[in-house]
């Protein structure tokens, strides 16, 4: 599904890059790259003065392009579009802009990443700006500069706030409908293209998401790159400079991880004991009120009543004050990158299962441990797909089965737990894929390809079935066979509830997935975006959060779900309370689970496990689901999952009781990992995020 990397590239459009610039991957020679039916560029109309034109790249593969096409009188024509399986925007912006380079004209045409019909339009005239869009429609009085940021916008609006910045005073500008953007130059790089050479600069912008945002720009102010370590965005031609381009980004943004990491980390330097703690006991699933617990270093020393425990000596003392104290928390399907790793630990999230790693990834994030920027525990599942039209997010493309053992083999000495297969994959390899994962020790799930069905995949291998409607998709073969594009969302909207969780055919099917130990990664809070958001409001995933968020993260919550044909309202949002009930015919059926969330780093999980108490399971069983069951899955249950003598010191504390509330697991007061400190209200802050109101604080 990757429904993280469908918001940023929504954010991306906005040019709200909510992900800031992480590190890149090494991407493989533009030669070497399989298509993936990017579409072509569109010339520009007649009587252009200028144009450019970018190649738009999704992990290394052409996707697609942005061609702008520069007019006398200060209007730029742009056309951005691409294509990620079958999704894709298809843009045509008109742009006027006054003498200062700020737009007072925006129209944005086309179709949005989910196909829905886009038409947007800004405008700014004697001193008011009115906008429309698929969200909002609004308007206020303006005095001095502001620039709008369009909602469904191109990659080059962008550039023109980064050109708009850098020449007002300060380097600030005020943001329409909300917000304010800064910015600041980080450094400036020679480039060449054969025996052209150019000077480009580093610049980068705060305001627009949760960290700041690097762009590239060239000698004359326009957009030049972005890189947000999914997607790359580069002026055709200057392919082969992106090497030297992100390895001084990496440099830049990983000085300012490092300062990050320094100010809001904090090593005991002796024992620190916690007291009159509510403590949650995973392996039993009960609290036991009124328990010190005690660690040192990074892992737990001792644990028992209070007055029970010699005090060490200079030791720190934290009062519990009857809060509840729990494990670190696991999200066992995310994207992350470098810089999504805070966002986990302000959620209370100190372990993270990575979903779709390529092999060098590993050596990318090995700074969360090394302390050289925040960030989760990470284990790691490799994706691979074959290659298609419709070929997922991934450089590990293979078409027969050499090829895929041999990168199966890759996965392996890159110490991935799991290897995770796409959509696009030829059904036949599929036991191959699993033969060599077993033999090297690992785990294969993922989704089921297409012309497969999901008993057919666990008959030939799957440990793991990711996401609940490849569950329904099972049942819906006749309907859709080609599950490669939104038609595996789609169809289960529509036809959910047909598919009955009690009947002879599903409980015969779980009890294959039980016979064969097989685990569900349901992914339910991503289900209920696609079938219940709709534009304009802000959907239950994030509600409770949303008002807390940086303006420009929180209006891209506003963006919607799936687009819902006419009269078909009912049914879709029919389709998540069928998707609790299959949940707890697989519980029943004696199936487990874990919880992942695939959206928006750290703060969608306590959704999930909302939704699963709310599909009728015990909060104490869902609070062990995100603890000791995900690190027993992993095999990191002698270290981690729960608060005991000798184990790593991953806890929380939070006001409340998630045992009796699951919700109260958003109410964080403390996050400790690996025996380190972190103020969860400071992490907020530093992201431009409100800290959780609670009372007494």
């Amino acid at each position: 599904m990757n429904n993280s990397r469908r918001r940023r590239i929504v954010a991306i459009i906005a040019t709200a890059l909510t992900a800031g610039g992480p590190a890149f991957a090494t991407d493989p020679p533009v030669a070497q790259k399989a298509s993936i039916a990017a579409p072509q560029p569109v010339a520009c109309p007649s009587g252009t003065q200028s144009s450019r034109e970018y190649a738009f790249n999704l992990m290394g593969n052409r996707a697609g392009y942005q061609t702008v096409c520069l007019q006398a009188d200060r209007t730029r024509l742009v056309r951005f579009e691409f294509n990620d399986r079958g999704r894709g925007p298809a843009l045509t912006s008109k742009i006027v802009l006054d003498a200062h380079g700020i737009p007072v004209a925006i129209t944005n045409d086309g179709n949005d990443y989910y196909k829905d019909p886009v038409a947007e339009r800004f405008a700014l005239e004697g001193g008011t700006a009115t906008w429309t869009n698929k969200v909002e429609k609004g308007s206020q009085p303006v005095a001095g500069a502001a620039f709008y940021v369009s909602q469904t916008g191109s990659p080059e609006e962008i550039g023109l706030l980064a050109r708009a910045l850098r020449d007002v005073p300060g380097g600030k500008l005020p943001l329409l409908p909300q917000g304010e953007a800064n910015l600041q130059k980080l450094s400036q790089l020679r480039i060449s293209n054969g025996n052209t050479s150019r000077q480009v600069g580093l610049y980068s912008i705060s305001g627009l998401g949760f960290q700041p945002s690097s762009l590239w720009v060239d000698e004359n102010g326009e957009l030049f790159a972005t890189f947000d370590g999914f997607s790359t965005i580069v002026r055709e031609g200057w392919q082969d400079s992106l090497p030297a381009l992100r390895a001084e980004q990496d440099a830049q943004e990983a000085r300012r991880r490092t300062e990050q990491a320094r100010s809001l980390r904090r090593a005991p330097t002796g024992p620190v004991v916690i007291e009159r703690a509510n403590l949650f006991d995973a392996e039993h699933m009960t609290m036991r009120p009124g328990t010190t617990v005690i660690f040192a270093q990074q892992r737990i020393v001792a644990i028992g009543p209070d007055g029970s425990l010699p005090i060490p000596a200079g030791a720190e003392r934290i009062d519990a004050a009857g809060r509840a104290l729990l494990p670190g928390l696991w999200d066992m399907h995310t994207h992350p990158d470098l810089d999504s790793g805070p966002l986990f630990l302000a959620a209370g999230i100190t372990s993270i299962r990575d979903m779709a790693a390529e092999t060098d990834k590993p050596a990318r994030l090995h700074v969360f441990d090394t302390n050289e920027a925040l960030g989760p525990r990470v284990v790691f599942a490799g994706i691979i797909d074959g290659r298609g039209p419709y070929q997922g997010p991934t450089n590990t493309l293979v078409s027969d089965e050499a090829e895929a053992r041999k990168a199966v083999q890759a996965m392996s000495a890159a110490g991935f737990g799991l290897v995770k297969i796409y959509s696009s994959m030829d059904p036949k390899l599929v036991p191959a894929i699993a033969d060599e994962a077993h033999k090297a020790g690992m785990r294969v799930g993922g989704h089921v390809p297409a012309f497969m069905t999901a008993e057919q995949a666990v008959l030939a291998g799957y440990d793991e079935i990711q996401h609940m409607n490849m569950v329904f998709l099972n049942f819906l073969y006749d309907k859709v066979q080609d599950t490669r594009t939104p038609a595996r969302f789609t169809a289960v909207a529509e036809d959910a509830t047909a598919i009955d969780p009690q009947s002879a055919r599903v409980q015969a099917f779980l009890q294959l997935l039980r016979q064969r130990h097989v685990t569900l990664d349901p992914t339910l809070g991503a289900f209920e975006s696609l079938f219940n958001d709709r534009p304009g409001v802000v959907g239950a995933g994030l509600a409770a959060v949303a008002d807390r968020m940086p303006p420009l993260v929180r209006r891209s919550l506003l963006e919607g779900g799936l687009p819902v044909p006419a009269g078909e309202d009912t049914r879709y949002r029919a389709a998540l309370p069928q998707m609790q009930r299959m949940l707890m015919a697989v519980r029943a059926a004696g199936v487990p689970f874990v919880a992942g969330t695939d959206a928006m780093p750290g703060f969608m999980l306590a959704r999930e496990l909302e939704l699963y108490v709310e599909a009728g399971l015990p909060a104490p069983e869902v609070l062990r689901i995100a603890t000791l069951d995900a690190a027993r899955l992993v095999g990191r249950d002698g270290e981690l999952g729960s608060i005991a003598p000798g184990k790593l010191a991953d806890m929380i504390l939070v006001d409340g009781d998630p045992s009796r509330k699951i919700g109260d697991v958003r109410r964080l007061r403390l996050v400790v990992k690996d025996g380190a400190l972190f103020d969860p209200d400071a992490l907020c802050r530093a992201l431009g995020i409100q800290p959780v109101a609670v009372p007494g604080r």
